[in-house]
Formats: C-alpha cells, sequence, structure tokens
C-alpha cells in the first residue's frame, strides 16, 4: 500500500504543475470514483448517499459525499489542503530582449526560495483565456518540456557568492527562452496561439490574458539509499491534497464527509476561491439547513486543516523546540500556535491524537521557538467563517517552499490512514 500511495502521489504531483492543473487532476479523479460535477451557476438537487464535487475558478475544488446519516445530528467531516504553491508567475507582458537573449519577465509568487529556481530545467504551464469565433473561452496549457533556465553568475565573477547575497528578483530572475540574432523580435502571446494549437487543436484568433507558472521539469522521486524520502516540487501542499482525496475515496461510512482545497494560501487566502472567502460557506449553505440548523450543524462538526510541518532538519536542529522537533517519517503533525497562527486547540488536538492512537499511527507536536515567528494555514481562516472546530497537521518537510521539497517516504501512508479514520468516525467530540 505505501509503494502505491508514493508512486500515486508522484504522478499526481507530474499532473498538477499549476493550482489550475491540481484541480483538474483532482476532478478527473473525483468523476471516475463516481463524483457529480455540480455548477455554482444552477439549482442544485443533492440527495442523501450522493457523492458531488464542485470547482471555481479552474483552481480550488470542494468534493462533497453526502451520508445517510442527518449531518443536523451527526455534523460534518471536514479536510482542508491548497493547491497553491510559491512560483514564478509571468508577468502580463513579459517580453525582455537583451544581449540577444529573449527573456520572460516574472513575478514572485508566495514566499518562496529563490536560489534553488537557479540552474533548473523549467517549463510553463496555467491557463490561457484567449477569442475564438468571437467567443472567449478559456484552456489549461502545459509546454511540458524544458524551455527555459535561469543560469546562476559564475563564481569568478561573484566571489563572495557562498557569503549569500541578496537575489534581485526584478533583474536576476527573469528565465532565458531563447537566444536570436539580430533584432528579430518575439511575441508571447503568438507563442502561447501556437502551443493552443499544438497541445488542444484549437485556432485561438487572438490570446486574451493568461496566468502562466514557471516549474521545475524534474519529476518528484523517492530518493535515499533506503528510499527512505520523496524528493519533489510542490508537495507543499499537494502532498496533503492527494492524501485527503485518497482518504475520501477509501471512507466508506454513512456520515458526511468533505474534501475542500483551496487556492491562494500563499499569498494570504483572500479571494473568491480562497479560504479567506465564501466559497466553502456557500457551498455547505446550499447543502445544509438554513439558519438555527446551519449553526448547530457547524458547531456539532470538525476540520481538520492539513498543511506540511517544519521537519527538524539535521544541519539545523536549533531552529527547532528542543521538545517539539518533528521528525520525518514519524507520523503527522499536530501543530500548535497559542496565538491562533493555527486554529488547534486541546479538544481537536485530543481527539485528533485519538484517531491516530486508535489506528496505530505514530503523531507529533509541532511548536515554533519562542523567539521566532510563526507560519500559518487555513486553518484559522476557515474556523474564523465558519466558527468550526480545527485542528491543524501536517506532515513534516525539509525545504518548504523550495522548488524541490522532501518528506518522509512512510509518512503519506500515516496520513491517509488517520484521515480515513477520521472521514469513517461515528462520533465528534
Amino acid at each position: 500500500m505505501r509503494d502505491a500511495l508514493n508512486q500515486g502521489l508522484i504522478d499526481f504531483l507530474k499532473a498538477s504543475p499549476t493550482p489550475f492543473h491540481a484541480t483538474a487532476a483532482m476532478a478527473q479523479r473525483l468523476e471516475a470514483a463516481g463524483y457529480q460535477r455540480l455548477d455554482e451557476r444552477d439549482s442544485w438537487a443533492t440527495v442523501a448517499g450522493g457523492r458531488y464535487y464542485l470547482t471555481r475558478n479552474d483552481s480550488s475544488i470542494i468534493a462533497i459525499k453526502l451520508g445517510k446519516h442527518s449531518p443536523l445530528l451527526d455534523g460534518i467531516r471536514l479536510v482542508g489542503a491548497h493547491t497553491d504553491s510559491p512560483c514564478l508567475r509571468v508577468k502580463p507582458q513579459p517580453e525582455l530582449q537583451r544581449l540577444g537573449f529573449w527573456q520572460l519577465g516574472v513575478e514572485v509568487y508566495g514566499g518562496a526560495l529563490l536560489a534553488p529556481w537557479f540552474d533548473r530545467d523549467l517549463s510553463l504551464a496555467g491557463r490561457v483565456t484567449f477569442r475564438r469565433d468571437g467567443k472567449v473561452e478559456s484552456q489549461l496549457i502545459d509546454f511540458k518540456l524544458p524551455i527555459a533556465v535561469i543560469p546562476n553568475l559564475a563564481i569568478h565573477l561573484n566571489r563572495t557568492a557562498n557569503e549569500g547575497w541578496a537575489i534581485n528578483p526584478q533583474n536576476e530572475l527573469p528565465p532565458i527562452l531563447a537566444q536570436f540574432a539580430g533584432d528579430e523580435r518575439v511575441d508571447f502571446r503568438a507563442v502561447l496561439t501556437e502551443q493552443l494549437a499544438r497541445e488542444h487543436g484549437l485556432n485561438a484568433d487572438v490570446v486574451l490574458d493568461y496566468e502562466l507558472s514557471f516549474y521545475d521539469t524534474q519529476d518528484a522521486a523517492v530518493v535515499g539509499l533506503n528510499g527512505d524520502f520523496i524528493a519533489g516540487a510542490r508537495l507543499d501542499n499537494l502532498l496533503s491534497c492527494y492524501a485527503g482525496l485518497q482518504a475520501l475515496f477509501a471512507a466508506d461510512s454513512d456520515e458526511t464527509c468533505v474534501l475542500v482545497a483551496n487556492d491562494h494560501e500563499e499569498v494570504g487566502s483572500c479571494s473568491a476561491c480562497g479560504a479567506d472567502g465564501p466559497m466553502l460557506e456557500q457551498t455547505l449553505r446550499r447543502l445544509l439547513p438554513e439558519g438555527d440548523d446551519f449553526v448547530r450543524t457547524i458547531q456539532r462538526s470538525l476540520l481538520v486543516s492539513a498543511d506540511n510541518a517544519h521537519g527538524v532538519h539535521p544541519n539545523y536542529a536549533d531552529k527547532h523546540d528542543g521538545n517539539h522537533g518533528p521528525k520525518l517519517n514519524a507520523g503527522p503533525v499536530i501543530k500548535v500556535n497559542n496565538n491562533q497562527r493555527y486554529a488547534t486547540n486541546s479538544e481537536t488536538a485530543g481527539f485528533f491524537r485519538h484517531l491516530c492512537m486508535a489506528e496505530e499511527v505514530p503523531v507529533q507536536s509541532f511548536v515554533v521557538r519562542s523567539d521566532m515567528g510563526c507560519g500559518s494555514t487555513i486553518g484559522p481562516i476557515t474556523a474564523s467563517h465558519l466558527g468550526v472546530r480545527t485542528v491543524d497537521i501536517g506532515l513534516p518537510t525539509f525545504a518548504m517552499h523550495s522548488i524541490r521539497e522532501l518528506c518522509g517516504s512512510q509518512d503519506l501512508a500515516h496520513l491517509v490512514k488517520v484521515l480515513t479514520a477520521f472521514y469513517r468516525s461515528r462520533d465528534l467530540p
């Protein structure tokens, strides 16, 4: 089971170079499992025991398995994650021609570690909006082949490089895509028009706009002398999206179960499809009774917010509190912050720990050092919008927000097992 899950994750990461592609990949898997797509613009006719999903902005997705038991009496089991990862996004007018090289201007999305982006084989993917036969359409594209690189400056020309230097995103990050002789000019939108024709057979009149990201073409892989690790891009947080999806498929309970994967977590979640937007609440209000009964249902529910945790790095152990250094391959991590950067409380943490003990899944705790700042997740945001009890958890990871991250090869199976038990749980605290 562990090897199959790990390979499934690797395949999912390859299919998901952007939040748009991740959402499409999840939708494809949901439809294959018998889930029916709901359109937010239509009226819904859902039935007890039905399986449904919906997307917003093509980059956020909610999957719902309506139970046979009343959610008013038994609550809802929710798992939350996010589809986006730090990356380099192409600017609206990106063309740069310098010294015969053709480059694209980029904007840094989220809190990316920038140095690892140098000297990587990069490709480009995302969503393109275009006009065809007088109508505006959108389509996902993925060049797949390595078409760009950001070369480092040689050590001979930057003798202090290994002493650390500030990377200027405006000047140093534009990738090189081609070299041309003379004054030849390249129209990027014409390149996108050609890609639409090549990839989808679409003859666009004109490309109107796009949301495109560069990504590393190197596939994720199981690595290490004994295969102890998984290395790959976008583990934060497609790892949790994949785990939640597998748990939803494995849960054969009569309870109402929901998986929500929001876009824009890495930039604050404030959007129509982000956790700080109305998407989840609007969806639940369409599925649940109104007024007093809606509040009663939410107060009987629980959210597991799943987002990667910082594993204790052997070279930087002093970056962790001595009693709270999560180890790779030692199970999911309960994340605690008394300043509410995580939404965990003793009751929700206790319940998650109870599930882990019952399933014989190892479990760990993380608290940031008292002299360091703490990151956050969709957990506190979703909890504040819905008023739902929440526990923040995640799998320990190295190099979070790098172009290539590292997690333990045993931990995905641990997370899927406990999330499946959560979805199956008859009683919530």
